[in-house]
């Protein structure tokens, strides 16, 4: 495959719907679906743009947090992140491409709906890999709910608002004590903070609220040089499509984008690059639309 500087038709340079029907259990995993997420293996090329930097990545064992760690790793940064332990096979293919790039990982099983492992996780990065100037807080949890609001039941609800929500106020907080100016924290949001699926609502609400937090947060920490900005993806090719949707949701997902196709994973992560370098010095409360096409305020 060309690099990411090869211009290519972003119409046609990843397969586009229909896809074979398919569907796995949660949390799911990349290696299982067809066709196979693109993470940058074969694609990223890496400038230095992170180097000497130490970074701390919510859920990279997959999707979008492992193409991530990798063009991170490709930059020039060490990683530490998180994975839930019944997706520790993922997690050891992320290990595996952030050591092949040349620096250091820390790979850490937990959940991060628990606040005792979120603080813990903080004081690990900062304590084995040296400090702290990254933090994605990306890791999210969905289930579909075509029925609607009366399908949502309150174990649904809780899991997805303290791993989407919960988990980001308790890793933050945590990263307060760590980070300095110049550090950088990117949050992953969602085109569904702003146009919501009515099958996907308790979702799209922690969407919503990632965005005020992202907004509300920077002008907090706007005057000790500490930036945050957030990625707000539209569809994207990532186990949690087939482990949470409908088989027939999954065989046509993304064909509603202008592009006509979802994402790949690899076509996130030079935006959360470009707000974690330097070259963003003066990007803070932004909301970069990675959507297809699709127009987002």
């Amino acid at each position: 495959m060309a690099d990411q500087h090869t211009p290519r038709d972003p119409t046609s340079q990843y397969p586009a719907p229909p896809f074979p029907e398919q569907s796995q259990q949660p949390p799911g995993s990349g290696e299982a679906m067809r066709p196979e997420p693109d993470h940058g293996e074969d694609s990223y090329r890496g400038t230095g743009r992170l180097a000497g930097r130490v970074a701390l990545i919510t859920g990279a064992d997959s999707g979008i947090g492992r193409a991530v760690a990798l063009a991170f790793a490709r930059e020039g940064a060490d990683v530490a992140f998180c994975h839930l332990p019944e997706e520790a096979g993922d997690a050891a293919a992320t290990t595996a491409l952030i050591e092949d790039a040349g620096r250091r990982v820390l790979a850490v099983a937990g959940d991060i709906r628990d606040e005792d492992f979120c603080n813990d996780l903080v004081s690990r990065c900062a304590r084995e890999l040296g400090g702290l100037d990254i933090l994605v807080n990306n890791a999210a949890y969905q289930m579909s709910q075509p029925d609607g609001l009366a399908a949502i039941g309150t174990e649904q609800f809780d899991r997805v608002m303290r791993t989407n929500l919960y988990s980001m106020f308790w890793i933050t907080k945590a990263a307060l004590a760590h980070l300095q100016a110049g550090a950088s924290i990117i949050n992953t949001a969602s085109v569904q903070a702003y146009k919501p699926s009515p099958h996907l609502l308790d979702y799209a609400m922690t969407k919503a609220a990632i965005v005020a937090f992202t907004q509300g947060l920077a002008m907090q920490l706007a005057p000790d040089g500490i930036r945050v900005n957030a990625v707000a993806p539209g569809p994207v090719w990532t186990p949690l499509i087939p482990a949470t949707m409908d088989e027939g949701k999954v065989a046509h997902f993304g064909e509603q984008s202008p592009l006509g196709r979802a994402a790949q994973p690899a076509e996130m992560a030079p935006a959360y690059v470009f707000l974690a370098s330097q070259e963003s010095s003066y990007i803070t409360a932004e909301i970069v639309n990675a959507t297809g096409g699709t127009p987002l305020p």
